[in-house]
């Protein structure tokens, strides 16, 4: 079985996808794998480069990710061309990940971390849509203490995204991270215990 587990920026994916793997899932992160496509010298980096000039690359060749978050939050034509340089790939390597996962363990939860699941349109390549949910208001405050940005900052990252309250109606499951981690633990037993996984 496949889950996309997603959720909005500073909502708590880490530590729900953390929790299920400590049961016994499978984790294919999108993030790393984002990272991982862009790596100094591969060819998808030197498309982003083409595209958003030098300045977003560091003097090691690396993606310069504030420089290039400075260019695409707020623009959405930019981070519409970026998406279209990145997610092709991206998926490439989820499917191919997911794929050998459940060749290797048929029975296993393969959980695929995807924060913007619903705005890619990937929905459909899960059995089923599991939301990490945070009230906007703590949203905010936690990117501001988490990532130190200010309060126009923070909103426009969030902006970015579908609303949690959209992605929340969505969603075949939620799990309310926005409580204590044992609140959200005893939720993930819930989870794991409705899906009769050992």
């Amino acid at each position: 079985m496949n889950i996309g587990l997603t959720g909005g920026i500073a909502c708590g994916k880490s530590t729900v996808s953390a929790m299920l793997v400590r049961r016994g899932a499978a984790l294919v992160d999108a993030d790393r794998i984002a990272r991982e496509v862009v790596e100094p010298g591969s060819p998808v980096l030197s498309r982003v480069a083409l595209r958003f000039g030098q300045a977003v690359l560091l003097p090691d060749g690396a993606l310069d990710r504030k420089a290039l978050g400075r260019l695409v939050f707020g623009d959405e034509a930019a981070r519409k061309d970026l998406e279209a340089l990145l997610h092709p790939p991206i998926r490439a390597l989820m499917r191919e990940r997911m794929e050998a996962f459940e060749r290797e363990q048929p029975r296993r939860l393969v959980v695929v971390d995807v924060p913007l699941l619903y705005e890619s349109g990937l929905a459909a390549m899960f059995e089923e849509v599991l939301l990490v949910y945070a009230p906007r208001e703590v949203q905010l405050a936690r990117l501001i203490g988490r990532d130190g940005l200010d309060a126009t900052e923070a909103a426009k990252r969030l902006e970015a995204q579908l609303p949690i309250e959209a992605k929340r109606a969505l969603a075949d499951c939620v799990i309310d991270n926005s409580g204590t981690l044992e609140e959200t633990e005893r939720q993930v037993a819930l989870f794991w215990q409705r899906k009769g996984l050992p």
